[in-house]
């Protein structure tokens, strides 16, 4: 069964170029809404790890018959989705890895999940991490990451002591290993 949202939660989606997709699930069940690299409007942000702290814009070249970028081991590059979007006031966009990416690639998201607040304006990245011994092509089109979308609290904070209200105390790890 699918849950309908009021007419207030629905994310405005802003296409940057014709042959922009827009975000869709894969199935009636799914979290998350795929998202795919758009890579044939400009250069892309990368962060070479092999030369020292030094980011480059590189050239999208046509690698086989796509446009596609290639990241060395190491390498962490902005990859562009075409589109903007303005969610729902209470809510952030979670940008996660494709688990098959993950998988068989070595890609990650170095600062996963990556969140996109409601106020942000640009054109959405996805930030990813060739965490892989070998170099991986990302092809134009392809389907680079999920973005779920959760509601969040916001909360005021205030100065004052903290209790200790149970037995566990030792910091990090302290439930153990068992």
């Amino acid at each position: 069964m699918r849950v309908k949202n009021s007419s207030s939660e629905r994310v405005v989606f802003e296409s940057l170029a014709p042959d922009v997709q827009k975000p869709v699930r894969s199935t009636e069940l799914s979290a998350g809404y795929d998202v795919r690299a758009h890579l044939t409007r400009g250069r892309i942000k990368i962060h070479r790890s092999a030369i020292e702290a030094v980011s480059e814009e590189a050239p999208v070249s046509d690698v086989g018959s796509d446009p596609a970028i290639i990241l060395e081991p190491g390498d962490r590059a902005l990859i562009p989705t075409g589109f903007r979007a303005q969610l729902p006031r209470g809510y952030e966009a979670q940008i996660r890895i494709r688990s098959s990416l993950a998988w068989k690639c070595g890609l990650t998201v170095p600062n996963a999940p990556g969140t996109v607040d409601a106020d942000y304006p640009d054109e959405w990245f996805v930030l990813v991490l060739n965490s892989s011994p070998h170099p991986v092509k990302i092809t134009h089109g392809e389907r680079i990451a999920q973005i779920v979308l959760n509601r969040f609290a916001v909360f005021d904070w205030e100065e004052g002591e903290v209790s200790v209200s149970t037995d566990r105390v030792g910091g990090l790890g302290s439930t153990g290993i068992e």
